[in-house]
This record gives structure tokens, sequence and C-alpha cells, in this order.
């Protein structure tokens, strides 16, 4: 069932009980901003420990080439420095490669040649980070330069230069092929079809480019043989395993502390040599060493995103029924092959290409290659690949409504699966779980008054002025699991999470999830209160330590709540079992003579006589005689493994205005209709949409890492890459529509990433649009004023 909302009214008492504020209307205020107000937050850089180091990496210049020399002495005599570390010192301690998320290996430090510019060549050790820094000028480094290879489709021709000539028999730039759907069923469609359309589109690369930058800090106690390692990690338990496997330390004896983080959006997923070196400038000193990345080391050198190159095609009928679709991808994966993807799903979940439109038959092959750039591929603001899928259906769909003379609304309401369809299996092999989309495309329409917008357009249009108006639909894929088909370098992915109620009846929730700024601490603090009836100030939420919360892969591509927030609801449940047990030893009677209502159990027929979940837990630990296999306190503990991924969609409407004269785009009006399942706290879902519909904004109007042709990063600043700010973004206007996800326990399906996934095609879509005069059809991001100035003159747009 789907239940259709525009904004709900804010809550009148945002300070009542848990009883007064079920989920999906509870807009109480993030437990977390107090102390982030107030300047009390807890970053990794605010930490000082006794005795630290600091730590400062030298990077290579160029992007190919190879090391001749590498002479230390002149930095070794610094007064201030400890160490100076080499590849060749990595070498000895086996750590020289380090495996990446991808079962690839990428080089700690260089130790043949570099790959990259801004790969990591040396690591000094100071007792500054001045010193360390002023030390890296005094290290003297012999390159022979050799040619790059930065075109991704030059990197597959016969003769480029091989970047991974590490690996034996290496001799071409071929990372993988890989394919979904039914290539002869698909052709056959393609054959027989009225109009086929094709188009070439690039998503460039761009990077996720978090307030705080990447760091760590290393502290190895050799008299016990602890590591203690402070990281600006998403997933502090996966990196406490890989940290074992790296550096043969025993995992019982590695504590991985992961504190407030200032945004990662997939950019903290991965391990950087960064923080293994951290690791062993502590081994070699003997003392704790901090390791912060600069702006420009965090946009030259970690986990980038998108970097595609898709050849879609779209077959239909002369009356706008979509048939079938299929796509042909190139994906720049850099130097090594680091990217964040489930092991099964080298190109992640890009087979939701398919959008969500019921098809006759779809396809796609994605091949990945290395070039000389930085590698990675993370999963930013997005869930595996999903953002450059719905990108390629969304823009294919309005090639096709150009091509027929067909509005874009009109076109797509024809052909959305129909919610008696669901659980929908689509043609790439996945089961959506639940879906009514044209409801919240019909409510899309309505805020954005769009039948009185398309007058204005002609109007417009009559008097010479430039305005477009762009649609999107999609449909996400996120909560990755089960975990017997999803792993990340052999870590199945489930989460755990505890649930401990005090004697007093004050709860704190432990979490495998890492918050970056999501809310985790209220989000989860409402679950527990609505499965038990505890106001959510009484509930503490624990995450980022992994000493004290059970083991989980950690956040990215909205596991939060789809995964974890399924694990603090049923952990929850079973605490309220528990408490049913020890309540009905409390009222003399038995367990199923007792009824829940919402914070006790009470004797039916008998509302007088019961207990809440306060007493329960005094008396669990207390002197009541508890029944057989009930062993005292009152706490429960679930690892959730999730029978499906779940789907939540939405209708995005984006009005532009362009100048003529200038090019320069101006994103008037957008709105954004969103469909999450249940709801849990509508002012932090809204938070979420606004930051994704930004970031959209960013990638399809300015962001953009690019390189010259040796192979020069040119997006190293906030200079050269621009990020949008209050000034380039409208008032969101947004609206939801409910559709529980029939698997979750509470129907929640995530929305930490759908506003990145829907805005850009909806942005590019309504430039286009704006551009139909000058009889254009298509372009690449980023639509920046010269290029689009470009497109007015009837010239091929600059190369991005």
């Amino acid at each position: 069932m789907t239940t259709v909302e525009e904004r709900p009214a804010r809550e009148a008492n945002p300070s009542a009980t848990a009883a007064d504020r079920p989920i999906g209307f509870g807009r109480i205020q993030r437990k977390e901003d107090p102390r982030f107000v107030r300047g009390k937050g807890n970053y990794l850089d605010d930490i000082v420990l006794p005795g630290m180091l600091h730590g400062a990496i030298l990077r290579s210049p160029m992007a190919h080439g190879r090391i001749v020399s590498i002479d230390t002495t002149e930095a070794l005599a610094h007064p201030k420095v400890h160490a100076v570390i080499t590849g060749t010192d990595l070498e000895g301690l086996n750590l020289a490669w380090a495996p990446t998320l991808s079962a690839d290996v990428q080089a700690v430090l260089a130790t043949d040649k570099v790959r990259f510019q801004g790969q990591e060549v040396a690591f000094v050790v100071a007792e500054d980070r001045y010193s360390a820094r002023d030390a890296l000028e005094l290290i003297d480094v012999e390159y022979e330069q050799l040619d790059p290879v930065i075109d991704v489709r030059r990197a597959l021709d016969p003769g480029a230069p091989v970047v991974r000539t590490d690996l034996e028999g290496r001799t071409d730039n071929h990372i993988f092929d890989w394919e979904a759907g039914d290539a002869a069923e698909t052709d056959a469609v393609f054959a027989a079809a009225d109009v086929v359309v094709k188009q070439e589109m690039v998503y460039p690369r761009v990077h996720p480019a978090p307030m705080e930058t990447c760091g760590a800090i290393a502290d190895y106690e050799p008299i016990d043989g602890k590591l203690t390692l402070y990281e600006t990690t998403q997933a502090p338990h996966a990196h406490r395993t890989l940290f074992a496997m790296v550096a043969g330390i025993p995992e019982h004896k590695i504590r991985v502390i992961s504190p407030d983080i200032g945004g990662g959006f997939g950019n903290k997923v991965g391990i950087y040599p960064g923080y293994i070196l951290a690791v062993v400038g502590s081994i070699v000193t003997g003392k704790p060493v901090k390791w912060v990345e600069d702006r420009s080391e965090n946009l030259m050198s970690t986990s980038f995103a998108r970097d595609y190159i898709m050849t879609g095609e779209v077959a239909a009928t002369r009356d706008g029924k979509i048939l079938a679709v299929r796509t042909n991808v190139l994906a720049d994966h850099g130097a090594f092959n680091a990217t964040a993807q489930p092991t099964k799903y080298p190109a992640g979940f890009f087979h939701i290409f398919t959008g969500s439109y019921d098809l006759q038959a779809a396809h796609c092959k994605v091949t990945g290659v290395y070039t000389n750039k930085a590698p990675g591929g993370v999963a930013y603001a997005c869930s595996f690949r999903v953002t450059e899928a719905v990108y390629l259906v969304e823009r294919m769909v309005d090639v096709l409504a150009s091509e027929l003379g067909m509005d874009p609304v009109e076109l797509r309401l024809k052909n959305f699966i129909k919610p008696e369809q669901f659980p929908y299996a689509n043609k790439t092999g996945w089961e959506y779980d639940s879906g009514d989309y044209e409801p919240t495309m019909r409510l899309a329409m309505q805020i954005a008054g769009y039948e009185d917008l398309r007058r204005e357009q002609a109007e417009k249009r009559a008097r010479g002025e430039l305005m477009g108006i762009g649609i999107s639909f999609f449909t996400e894929t996120v909560g990755a699991g089960p975990r017997k088909h999803m792993d990340i370098v052999g870590l199945g992915m489930a989460d755990g999470a505890e649930v401990r109620v005090h004697p007093t009846g004050k709860a704190v929730v432990r979490l495998s999830v890492q918050s970056q700024g999501q809310g985790h601490e209220t989000t989860f603090a409402q679950i527990v209160a609505e499965e038990l009836g505890i106001p959510p100030e009484d509930i503490d939420v624990v995450h980022g330590d992994t000493d004290n919360t059970p083991f989980g892969l950690g956040t990215y591509g909205s596991r939060s709540t789809p995964v974890s927030g399924a694990a603090v609801a049923l952990t929850s449940r079973k605490v309220r079992d528990k408490a049913r047990l020890i309540a009905a030893a409390m009222l003399e009677t038995r367990p199923e003579d007792l009824e829940w209502e919402k914070g006790r159990w009470f004797v039916k027929g008998d509302p007088g006589a019961g207990k809440t979940i306060a007493e329960i837990a005094l008396g669990a630990h207390g002197t009541v005689a508890l029944p057989e296999g009930v062993d005292g306190n009152l706490d429960a503990e679930v690892t959730y493994d999730p029978p499906n991924l779940t789907f939540p969609f939405g209708a995005y409407i984006c009005v532009v205005d362009i100048d003529k004269g200038t090019g320069k785009v101006h994103v008037r009006r957008f709105v954004a209709v969103d469909d999450c399942g249940t709801r849990i706290n509508p002012m932090i879902i809204e938070g979420q949409i606004h930051g994704g519909l930004a970031d959209g904004v960013g990638m399809a109007l300015m962001e953009f890492i690019g390189f010259d042709e040796d192979g020069n990063c040119l997006g190293g600043s906030f200079m050269d890459y621009l990020i949008p700010t209050a000034m380039e973004v409208p008032d969101w206007e947004t609206g939801h529509t409910v559709t529980p996800s029939p698997h979750h326990p509470i129907g929640a399906k995530g929305i930490g990433e759908s506003a990145t996934v829907g805005s850009p095609p909806a942005v590019v879509n309504a430039v286009v649009d704006a551009l139909a005069p000058f009889g254009l059809t298509h372009m690449d991001m980023p639509c920046t004023p010269a290029r689009v100035w470009e497109a007015m003159q009837g010239r091929p747009t600059p190369p991005i």
C-alpha cells in the first residue's frame, strides 16, 4: 500500500514522550547537534596523544615514471625527523603492497614505478607536521618519466603504455568484462523495434570532497602487541580485519576507533596507504603517529567516483512503449582497482540501469580498465554505481521522448512498472521489493504545477528566452546484502546490533555502522523507542569503536537503516520478548496471558495489572525468581542478514533558466518527491535530501576531476574543483509518498543517497530541454557556462 502525502505538519511538542512520537512523525531534534553547534565534536585531528609524532607523505609529481633512486640522507639528518620510510623498507616488512576492496593489490609506497600523480613515494615521521612536511623537500627522488595513458579508450589500444607491469603476465590495461541480462534476447527485440535511439554519454570523474579530509592516528604498544588505531573510517570493523590481514597483528589486539567524522560520502570506506604508514611509523618509532592529509592530497589521491563512458540504446514502439535497453560501458578504475564493490559485482549494481520501467529485455556490458589516474571508484553517495545507471536510463528516456515528440512525463507514465507487478523481477536478475510509481510522479507534477510550467516555457520561447524543464524518475537499490550473495574481500554484508536496558530503565544500543552526519544517534534511538517505549532521550547510541560494538560491514550504499535499522528493530523485539517472560514472573502469571502496549506488558483483561519496561529491567537485575532459561539482565543481540536489497524511488522536476549571453545555468526550482518506505524522522530525511540535491546540482553543473595529456590532475584544489554553495542552489521543494518494504522489519528502505542518484539527470535533462531550440539533444556533464555557450553557437562542446 502506498500513502501519498505532502510535507507533514511540524510536531507541536517536540519534547513529548516516545509514546506520543511514533515513527514517521517524530521530528525530534538531532541528539548529536548540541555538541556540534557548541564546537564540542571530537574529530580525528582534535585527538592528541602523549608523545605523538606526525607523518607526511611524499607524492609523485608525475603520472607515470620509473623510480631510479631515492635518497633520504638529508631528510634523516633533519633534527626533528624520527624516521623516513620508503617502499624498500616496506618490502622488508612484507608491507609494500596491500589488498584493495576489489581483491586487487595497491602499492603502499611505490617501489618499481609511480602510476598516478599524487601516488605515495615516501613517508616522513617528525616531531610536528610542519617539520615532517619540510623534510619532504629534502628527499631526492630520481624518476625516469614514462608515457602516461589517461584516455580510457586509448588504454585498451594495442601498444598503449601498460600501467600494471607489476602483475605477472600483464600486457594490457584490461581489468574485467562483466555482463548482465540476455544479449541474444535483447538483440532480437531491438531488431524488431519501430524506433531505436542511441547516445554516448560521459559521467565524468568527480570526488566526494568531504569537509574533513582523511587521516589516522596509530598507537602501537610493543609490550603487549596492541594497536589502537583512530581513523576517519566508515567501516571500523572491516578495517580491523583487513589490518590484521595486512599487518599481521592478531585481530583481537587491534582496536579501531572512528570518532566524529566530518562527512564521508564513500570517500572513507577504503584503507589508504596513509593509514598503513601511520601504523608502520608507530611500530618503527615506538610512539603514536598522526597522519592527516591536506585538501589537495584528498582530491588528487583518495577515491574518486564515476568516470564512466556509456553508450546507451533504447528500443521502442512508435507510440512510446519502451521494449528494451542495452548499454556498453568503459569504466576507468585508475591505476589500481580499489573500488568498494561486492565481490560478485565488479561493476556494482549497474544492472539497475533498466530503471523504473517494465521491459521485455535488457543487456549491459561493463569493461573495467586501468589508467594513470588515482585509483578507486567509491560508492559516492550512491549504492555501488546506481547513480551512473540511473543517469544513463533517464537521459535515454529523454532522448527517446525527443525522437518521438512526446512529453517526457507522459513517456515515463506510459512505461512505469505497475503496482500489481511487485515484487518485480527486472531483466538483469534483481527483484524490486515494492513500488507504486505513478502517485509519486503525479505528486511531483502537482507540487511543481507542471502544466503551468510548460505554458510558461512556451511563452518564454516565443520571446527567445531559454527555460528548461527536466524530469527524472529513479529506482535505487540499497542496503547491501544478503551476505550469501554479497561480500567485500570475503566479509559478508550483514550487520550486528546490541540493545541493553539498564536496571533504571535507561538503554544503550550498540551499532556496527558508523555515522558521518546522518543522525544515527537520533534515528536508532527512535527505533528502540518505537519498539520498547523508552523515550529517545533515555537511549544512548554507541558506534565507531570496535571494542564496544558488534561486528558489521559499516556505512555506505545507504546500508544504515535498511540493514542496521532492521537489526536494531529485531534486537529491540528480542528484548521485548524477554521482558514478557520476566514480567510474567513478576506478575505471577503466564507469558501468554500478557498483552503489550508501548512501554509495558499488562494482564489481558486487567490493564491495571502490568509492568513497565523500567520496572521489568529492575526486576531482571533484582531478586525476582526468573523463569527457567532466563538468565537475568534485559538485553539482546542480533546479526541481521537482509533477505534482499531495498528499492527506494522518487520523482524529480528541475526548472532552469539559461543566460544567452554567458551560458550560465540558473536552477530556479527543484521539486523532489521521494519514497523511502517507512519514515523514521522526517526532519533528518529532509536534511539528507537537501544535501543530496546540492550534490547532484554540483555534479551536473560544475564538479569535475580532469587531467591534461601528461596526467596532471586539474582538480586538485577548491579553486579548480568547484562545489555548490547556497548561492548556486534553490530553495528545495519536497514531498513524499510511503510504500513500505515488505521484508524490512519496520518497512524502511533508506534515503541517504537517493537525491544524489535522481538529481543529476533532472538537471541535465532541464539544460538539454532549454537548449532544444538550438537542436541540442544531449550534453555531457558538467554543464558549465563555457560548454553551454559553445553549444548555443552550434559548435561542439569543449571536451571534458
